[in-house]
C-alpha cells in the first residue's frame, strides 16, 4: 500500500476530509485526517471510523497506522 492508496480509501468513507498520510516503508503509516464528520465524536469513535474505512487491510497490508483525527475547528485552534 502506498500513502496515496491509504488516503484514497479513507476519502471514500470521509469525502469531505483533508488527509495527509505518510510512510517510510509502505507498511507503517502516519495520518492526519481533518473532517467535519468527527464533530461530536470521541477520539475512539474517530479512530473506529478510519479503521472501518480501511477494513481488512488493517493488520495485513497496513501493519500499523497512527491516526491524528481532528475537526476543522480543532485544527484551526491548534494553529
Amino acid at each position: 500500500m502506498t500513502p496515496q492508496q491509504v488516503a484514497d480509501l479513507i476519502r471514500l468513507a470521509l469525502p469531505d476530509a483533508h488527509i495527509d498520510v505518510r510512510s517510510g516503508d509502505n507498511v507503517h503509516f502516519e495520518s492526519r485526517i481533518v473532517s467535519s464528520a468527527f464533530v461530536g465524536k470521541r477520539p475512539l469513535q474517530r479512530h473506529q471510523m478510519v479503521y472501518r474505512a480501511l477494513g481488512e487491510l488493517m493488520g495485513g497490508d497496513i501493519h500499523a497506522l497512527s491516526i491524528e483525527a481532528l475537526t476543522p475547528d480543532e485544527l484551526a485552534a491548534a494553529r
